[in-house]
């Protein structure tokens, strides 16, 4: 895990090592200091020595004023290797994301990986902060004071190691407790912004159904599940407190004691036995010690809360797409050729069922092909392996004769243009959503392919026409305007394949036979897959797949279809019954 995270620190390397550096000469100050004080009490004060006096006090002015320069500069250098490390970690999750297959995506809801690009990762940057820092500065501190008072007195320091096996066992007994809470409440978040995003999105169905209370009951639900969590792991990791403070007290009291016993029995004599400058130092170097200790336990707790993220950070990073360029990584699609070989696919290898069993077809360039089935009958997966946003279990799928998991995957996505179920613009103007066909599309070219998806009609009727602002998810425009600005974007890429999976299931009979009447007629090169719940709209393809259940059930044009398939002719029926026949 930690070798994975390393990676995202790269040129962030220097600032992570300059910041121990200073906090190495901050420590070297500090621990200075007490036995700079002690020198001023035993040869300064205690014998009037004015000019010993103005000397030491000196050193440990310089020594003060450096100790601070060092811990700014530490500080400065920790907060931008930290930033930066955040932001290398959140870009890489991103990229390994939009690296992902179908597949890889269905592991991780959306709602997750939100939580990880934000939640999880300042996280993991407050717990690297604190590495480089205190857990650079804490032990130096603990090693430099612990030696400097074992120099002044070794029983007594001795005092200090007694401690050390409470506070050991008690951080233990504190991270085994707390670290499965927090692993609960992070998986918690998911579901809490699964939530949220579900309400966002569908908030006019909330509204128009009256369900804003049940929703807040659900949120209340998912809210207080984290509270309780969260109360639990954090009142585990408060029992730090009392334990450091135990430690620190117990500490002072007993070197208080036996350190002002050894000053009476000597006499303040240091040549036989401890002066009171040296029981000065001895206490600040105490009080180094238990707050070198107090640190560490910081660190350890903020890693214990950042164990949970930075264990879910890595599961994202280190999950690899199972689709990739073929060994080929052939770039050159011939034309719209497609063929199902014996094609078998499911979803998850432990499940029972294929999704679909035995697919043989073949669609050559130029063809219009139309899909029809049940809901459920598989007919978005089927065209889902043709670009490769899943890959078939078993058999072969060849698009322009070569099998697809040959191709370049970029190449093979840029010659098959999907339009899919779910419709989806992006904030910015039409022409921004257009252009994700072709980013260096012109005016012109966006216009031409507007009119073929029947587009322009409305875009010209917008103030603003083709610089109209889309709002995110395209809610500013209806479902049927939303489904021909997609098919626009996908006849820009100018495609050997167009794939339009239920594309005008919102639009009117008139303008999907306009739209199927102007692809014909435009781009009579290009393969046209369309799958669709109404029999018009592909009654006129050159192939009817009638899909039943993962089978093909029936094949060939409508009139054939009309007198060898009952699924088709029972479909074509209800949907062309008169009022009268009812």
């Amino acid at each position: 895990m930690i070798k994975t995270l390393a990676k995202s620190i790269r040129q962030y390397k220097k600032s992570s090592i300059i910041t121990p550096v200073f906090m190495f000469f901050e420590v070297l100050m500090e621990v200075s200091i007490p036995f700079l004080m002690a020198r001023l009490i035993d040869v300064g004060i205690e014998a009037g020595n004015m000019t010993e006096i103005i000397k030491l006090g000196a050193i440990l002015l310089a020594c003060a004023l450096l100790s601070l320069a060092s811990g700014y500069m530490a500080g400065k250098y920790a907060a931008f290797a930290s930033s930066g490390f955040a932001s290398n970690l959140r870009f890489d999750i991103y990229e390994n994301v939009q690296r992902f297959s179908f597949t890889n995506i269905d592991k991780f809801s959306t709602a997750s990986l939100i939580t990880r690009l934000t939640t999880d990762v300042t996280n993991v940057q407050n717990a690297y902060q604190m590495i480089i820092r205190l857990a650079f500065r804490a032990p130096l501190m603990l090693i430099f004071a612990f030696v400097a008072s074992m120099m002044i007195d070794n029983q007594l320091s001795m005092i200090f190691v007694a401690f050390i096996p409470i506070l050991a066992i008690a951080l233990y007994i504190i991270q085994s407790k707390a670290h499965p809470l927090f692993e609960r409440v992070f998986n918690t978040y998911d579901h809490l912004n699964s939530v949220v995003g579900e309400n966002l999105s569908g908030i006019r169905a909330v509204k128009a159904y009256n369900r804003e209370d049940y929703e807040n009951s659900k949120f209340k639900k998912i809210s207080m599940s984290i509270f309780s969590d969260f109360s639990k792991a954090e009142t585990i990791i408060a029992a730090n407190g009392p334990i450091m403070q135990f430690c620190v007290f117990g500490s002072m009291l007993l070197l208080a004691w036996f350190g002002a016993h050894a000053i009476v029995s000597s006499g303040n004599n240091e040549d036989i036995g401890l002066s009171t400058g040296e029981l000065t130092s001895l206490i600040a170097y105490t009080m180094q010690i238990l707050m070198s200790l107090m640190m560490l336990s910081f660190v350890f707790v903020m890693i214990v809360i950042s164990r949970a993220s930075a264990e879910r950070i890595t599961e994202v990073l280190r999950e690899q797409s199972d689709i990739f360029d073929g060994k080929e990584n052939i770039t050159e699609i011939k034309n719209g050729d497609i063929e199902f070989d014996k094609v078998s696919f499911k979803y998850s290898e432990k499940a029972d069922k294929n999704v679909l069993d035995k697919i043989d077809f073949s669609i050559k360039s130029g063809e219009t092909v139309g899909i029809l089935g049940g809901t459920g009958s598989s007919k978005s997966s089927l065209i889902s392996l043709i670009p490769r946003l899943y890959d078939a279990t078993e058999g072969v799928v060849r698009v322009g004769g070569v099998d697809v998991r040959d191709y370049n995957i970029k190449a093979l996505r840029d010659a098959v243009s999907v339009v899919l179920q779910k419709n989806v613009l992006f904030s910015g103007s039409i022409k921004d959503n257009i252009r994700w066909g072709d980013e260096n599309a012109t005016d012109e070219e966006i216009e031409r392919v507007c009119k073929l998806a029947c587009a322009d009609s409305f875009i010209e009727q917008f103030p603003d026409r083709y610089d109209t602002h889309i709002e995110q998810g395209g809610t500013n425009v209806s479902g049927g305007q939303k489904q021909r600005l997609c098919i626009a974007r996908a006849l820009m890429k100018k495609p050997h394949v167009l794939i339009l999976d239920d594309s005008t299931s919102a639009v009117d009979t008139k303008t999907d036979a306009q739209i199927r009447k102007a692809l014909k007629n435009e781009i009579p090169h290009t393969t046209k897959i369309i799958i669709a719940q109404r029999v018009a709209s592909v009654e006129d393809a050159d192939k009817i797949i009638v899909l039943d259940d993962g089978h093909i059930a029936a094949m060939g044009t409508h009139d054939e279809l009309m007198k060898s398939s009952e699924i088709y002719k029972e479909v074509y029926e209800s949907q062309n019954r008169t009022v009268e026949d009812k």
